[in-house]
Order: structure tokens, then C-alpha cells, then sequence
């Protein structure tokens, strides 16, 4: 039987990224007061707190992408990699359709302009959270956007080794992936490498998402067959 009032209790974890102090404080002060938004951490927009996440994942990451060379974005991929379940958010000064695309290729789920307000921010949260992509209301009004998408499949489509391809394993999933082999359990893979079990569980659902297996031996014997890991 559910437990209402524990389920009343339950807060979004959140995480906010930004390159500047200032609006990243804003951001905490906006949401900080929402009863089922817990945020969790905040850091400038560098892979160094990434290990972190690992250990202690937010259920959703709000991003400031206003940085040089698209590194907010660069950290949105690296941090779906790494945490598959995370839910990502990224805030920008300056919309455009390239970067609605790059923002895509990360597997962003919201991209919204710097403009919104609190409310809406908080609101977003909660929309991502349950799994909405709020993304795709995006797209509905960049049509250019669209057809460069459509555009990108059907290249990848006429290509003969098109059937060959395989979403590439990070590092942590072929490590994962090596202890599932030789039979160790999400709990044993977890103490060994010092994260939670949860945390394992998410890249294991990754791993098979990417090698097209239904069950953890089906992704060993794929993995092997590809030469992405070796047995002995």
C-alpha cells in the first residue's frame, strides 16, 4: 500500500550548472523555496564535479550553456552518459536553431531562454521530472530545425553499414559491463566501485539500450561479438 504521506515528502533532486556565481545564486533562490524541489548542489560548468554526481545523482540537471566552445552543452552529453536517468535542463541568452540541435544531440530534454521566470523554471522541473520533453515544443516552432534532423537519418540511413552501428559504451559502462560478464551483481559491481547500486542499475538499463539487448547476458554476448569487451 502507498504511503501518502511519504509520497508528500519526496522532493525533485536538482543540480545547477553555471559559469557565473551571480545567476547560478539566482536560480538556487528561485527554486530553494518550492516545497518538492530539493536542490541538491551547485558548481560552474566543469567535469571536475562530475565524479560527484556519480555517487549522489539529481534526478534533474539545470544547465547555464552561455559558456565558450558549447561547453555547457559538451557537459549535458558527458552527464547523460554518465547518469542515463538525469533529466536535463539548459538556459540560454541567446536562442538559435543551431544550438537547439547540438542541445538535441545531448539528449536535452528542455531548452529555454534566460527570460523565464522562477515559477516557470520550478514548473519545468516538475514536468521533466515525471518525463515529459518539453523540447519537442520547441521544435514545433523551428521547422528548420526538423528538417535538419530528418535530413541527418536519412544520411545515416543510405549509409551500407548503417545496420552495423552501434551507440558507443562510455568507459564506465565497458567497466560495469566486464564485472556483469564474470557474474557480478549489481550490489557486488556497486562496493567495487564505490558507487550506489542505483547508480549501476541506470547504466546497465544505458548499456542495453545502446546494444539493443533485452537482458544483461544478451548485452554480454553482443558486447563480446563487437569486440567491446573480452571474456578470459
Amino acid at each position: 500500500m502507498l504511503n501518502l504521506k511519504t509520497m508528500a515528502k519526496k522532493k525533485i533532486k536538482v543540480f545547477i550548472f553555471s559559469q557565473q556565481p551571480f545567476f547560478r545564486q539566482g536560480m538556487v533562490h528561485s527554486l530553494a523555496d518550492k516545497e518538492d524541489i530539493q536542490i541538491i548542489g551547485q558548481a560552474s560548468v566543469t567535469d571536475k564535479v562530475l565524479l560527484t554526481i556519480e555517487v549522489l545523482p539529481p534526478e534533474v540537471a539545470i544547465i547555464d550553456i552561455d559558456t565558450p566552445a558549447d561547453s555547457g552543452l559538451n557537459l549535458a552529453g558527458r552527464l547523460k552518459q554518465l547518469v542515463p536517468s538525469v533529466s536535463v535542463i539548459v538556459l540560454t541568452s541567446k536562442p538559435s536553431d543551431d544550438q537547439l540541435f547540438k542541445a538535441l544531440s545531448n539528449q536535452v530534454v528542455a531548452y529555454l531562454s534566460k527570460e523565464v521566470g522562477g515559477d516557470f523554471l520550478a514548473g519545468m522541473v516538475r514536468r521533466v521530472a515525471r518525463g515529459d520533453y518539453p523540447i519537442d515544443e520547441s521544435l514545433s516552432r523551428q521547422p528548420e530545425v526538423v528538417a535538419k534532423i530528418l535530413q541527418q537519418f536519412q544520411e545515416i540511413s543510405t549509409k551500407q553499414e548503417a545496420e552495423a552501428l552501434v551507440a558507443p559504451l562510455t568507459i564506465r559502462e565497458v567497466e560495469i559491463l566486464k564485472y556483469v560478464a564474470q557474474g557480478y551483481a549489481n550490489k557486488q559491481i556497486a562496493a567495487k566501485l564505490n558507487i550506489s547500486e542505483q547508480t549501476i542499475k541506470n547504466h546497465i538499463t544505458s548499456i542495453m539500450a545502446k546494444l539493443n539487448a533485452n537482458a544483461r547476458t544478451q548485452a554480454v554476448v553482443i558486447a563480446v561479438k563487437k569486440g567491446l569487451i573480452s571474456i578470459g
